[in-house]
């Protein structure tokens, strides 16, 4: 978790200063919903992301350096540096990429999990998606062909309060996202998104029923993200005590107590690992830098047109 804080507060860092352009969308506050849930996963299993995913490329096992060179326009970055932000994708560590679509990877997972299927590859398919996106078109379609396909996808819907400035208060007449998996005929979970077992557990639950070809289910973690919407959101739509109240939930302070309470790790453990991801995401900025940018004739390199 660490580690995808630090990330995401060195790129918030580095677009103030202009070395990365575009816009990014960050996920500090929200970190223990990757981590938990990726974690439930085997190697084998692969994930769609959102706009906001780089912690679900961290938590899939992307490599810091190679994402940071790619927000930096590097050739080194996972897309060669012309994706950015929002469009890395590791296919060797299962990630089927992030997606500047809202709702754009509902179907793609829908898919993957057809192919697990027919293909008896035996691997599942979580799919991370937003509040927001659970207003779209494609939500529907995407949860009611999985379930009558009874097909090996796990919906994980991270419900960070807002859909851009929007407030699911305003946005929603139900109190619970995850209500809707009844009109689909499978599971529907309310986990505390900050709460990183607790995620971790419903997870897994669901991940190991999708294995065993009994359908997908659908989860709704309940966090917040403590930035904007983007870089260009002054986050006039809330409040600053609502966000100090969020704060004091931080999913990383809460797990490094409750793992001091029972004994599994100690304070100086714990200050170990967080300067060592911080360490970590200075080396991805110092690589990306030395990295080269690409060149006028690269503009048309992995270009397809049908």
């Amino acid at each position: 978790m660490w580690l995808i804080r630090y990330f995401d507060e060195k790129v918030d860092e580095m677009f103030a200063k202009g070395l990365i352009h575009g816009t990014t969308h960050l996920c500090v506050g929200q970190e223990a919903t990757p981590v938990a849930a990726c974690t439930a996963l085997m190697k084998q299993d692969k994930i769609t992301s959102t706009h906001r995913g780089h912690g679900h490329c961290i938590a899939k096992g992307a490599d810091v350096a190679k994402m940071m060179a790619e927000l930096m326009g590097r050739t080194t970055g996972y897309c060669k540096g012309k994706g950015g932000s929002m469009h890395i994708a590791d296919l060797e560590g299962g990630n089927l990429g992030a997606n500047g679509i809202v709702g754009g990877g509902l179907p793609i997972a829908v898919g993957a999990a057809l192919t697990s299927k027919m293909l008896k590859e035996n691997y599942v398919v979580l799919c991370f998606f937003g509040d927001g996106a659970s207003n779209e078109g494609s939500f529907h379609e995407a949860l009611n062909m999985a379930a009558i396909w009874d097909l090996p996808v796990v919906f994980f819907c991270e419900n960070n309060q807002y859909g851009m400035s929007g407030s699911v208060k305003d946005m929603f007449r139900i109190e619970n996202i995850a209500d809707r998996s009844q009109a689909y005929g499978m599971p529907g979970h309310v986990v505390d998104g900050n709460d990183l077992q607790e995620v971790y557990d419903v997870v897994q639950a669901a991940v190991e029923r999708a294995r065993r070809g009994e359908g997908p289910s659908l989860i709704e973690a309940k966090t917040y993200r403590w930035k904007g919407h983007s870089k260009s959101d002054g986050r006039k739509y809330r409040t600053r005590e609502e966000e100090a109240e969020w704060k004091a939930k931080d999913p990383i302070a809460r797990f490094g107590q409750r793992l001091i309470d029972e004994g599994l790790a100690t304070q100086h453990r714990l200050d170990e690992l967080r300067k060592k991801a911080l360490e970590e995401v200075e080396q991805a900025v110092v690589f990306a830098e030395k990295s080269p940018f690409p060149t006028i004739e690269m503009l048309e390199e992995d270009v397809y047109a049908l």
